[in-house]
């Protein structure tokens, strides 16, 4: 708000001077006019007179000049008459020796269009634009600066975690949209909130009920390992007995981890998938909007390969968020020479591929990139969880959909197939 004020204050400050530059110069420029104007005019008159005489002359033809007098004597103490045509100050004039007789030429600076109906003209004008460029900064000032002033911590006290911080009320056509998004993400932070807490409430319940429907057959195997390991029993058929216990109570172990991991998956990615429908040009733009600016900050060459327009089933904005996935993956792990998204129908399906170029994956991890917490051996120092793309198997599954990847000629293609 501050910086605000300051940028108004200049600008009001340059709106003064603007002002002042203007009326001085408009001065000056009138002053210089119409000394031009009636010595023109003078001369026109001089000319006129050398040729047709005095007496011929209309000076309502003469916009600066109103009389003409002339004296053939020129002594000024000749006579108080002849004193008078040289010495009467109380207008403007001027001499002029035309044919042997003296003229004296007398003038005014008003002109039809004075400086005093130019200079009103003009400021009636500049303080009219200044009037309307005041109520375009007040109107500034209470449509845009107080309603982002009032809402410019929200995004800070929601990275704290504060999601009950009240949002203010505006219905400006300038904000609305950004707050009804705020709300839209402060309602999602909560609801993510409540699913985590829900989340580490059955794990925790999980875990304990596992942990002691667990210790049964670990005692069972144990005590088994301390059968075999002192030698109890010789007998061949109780010995193999005792091997299938333990491989059933393994089993029943195997299981219960089973159990967790599936109970743990579910949770992960319980989000609500629509199945709406959206147009495949909405999905590129969208992409397209966004890595076109940051692959230039990169210097990485993308090229979107043309395509026809087509009606995809499935949820937008999940589409999107498998697609930035895949993007994602192209720009952490390829070679940063270029990324292309290609296009391709087969039967009901639109196939939408991203290729990058400087594949260092090996065919053989190609079977598992899907799988959920799995990193290839082409990660390096690159930050990840390796589930990027588990997630899009799981969106695109959900969405009767699916996901595959394959390599050829050196390059990582990672296809996405939408129903249409």
């Amino acid at each position: 708000m501050e910086s605000y004020r300051k940028f108004a204050a200049v600008v009001l400050w340059m709106t003064a001077v603007i002002f002042i530059g203007a009326n001085i110069r408009m001065y000056h420029s009138a002053q210089d006019s119409q000394e031009r104007m009636y010595r023109v005019e003078i001369a026109r008159l001089v000319k006129e007179i050398q040729k047709n005489g005095f007496q011929s002359q209309d000076l309502s033809d003469f916009e600066h000049i109103y009389h003409v007098e002339c004296r053939t004597e020129i002594d000024p103490e000749a006579s108080d008459t002849v004193r008078q045509f040289f010495e009467q100050t109380d207008s403007d004039h001027c001499f002029r020796l035309i044919n042997g007789v003296l003229y004296r030429f007398d003038y005014t600076m008003q002109s039809a269009y004075t400086y005093r109906n130019m200079a009103k003209a003009v400021n009636v004008s500049l303080a009219v634009m200044s009037l309307l460029l005041i109520c375009v900064l007040l109107y500034i000032r209470q449509t845009m600066i107080k309603p982002f002033e009032a809402m410019k911590d929200i995004p800070y006290e929601l990275s704290k975690g504060r999601l009950a911080v009240p949002l203010p009320q505006n219905k400006s056509r300038f904000f609305g949209r950004f707050l009804w998004g705020i709300d839209l993400l402060r309602e999602n932070m909560e609801e993510r909130k409540r699913r985590e807490l829900k989340l580490q409430r059955a794990q925790k319940t999980l875990v304990l009920s596992v942990s002691h429907d667990i210790k049964t057959p670990l005692s069972a195997i144990k005590l088994y390992a301390k059968v075999i390991s002192r030698n109890l029993y010789e007998d061949d058929e109780q010995l193999k007995k005792i091997a299938e216990n333990m491989e059933a109570k393994t089993d029943e172990i195997g299981g219960f981890v089973t159990q967790m991991i599936k109970a743990s998956g579910e949770d992960f990615l319980n989000v609500e998938v629509g199945q709406d429908g959206f147009y495949l040009s909405q999905l590129v733009k969208n992409i397209a909007g966004y890595y076109e600016d940051k692959l230039k900050l990169l210097h990485t060459d993308f090229i979107i390969e043309p395509y026809v327009e087509r009606l995809l089933k499935g949820d937008f904005d999940r589409s999107v968020e498998v697609l930035q996935n895949m993007m994602e993956n192209a720009i952490k792990y390829g070679d940063g020479t270029g990324i292309a998204l290609k296009f391709g129908e087969e039967e009901d399906c639109v196939l939408v591929t991203v290729q990058n170029s400087g594949n260092t994956l090996p065919e053989s991890e190609l079977l598992h990139i899907f799988d959920s917490f799995w990193r290839g051996s082409n990660v390096q120092n690159n930050a990840g969880s390796g589930l990027g793309l588990y997630i899009c198997r799981s969106l695109m599954h959900r969405m009767d959909g699916d996901i595959f990847a394959y390599i050829q000629d050196g390059d990582m293609y990672v296809s996405a197939v939408f129903r249409k």
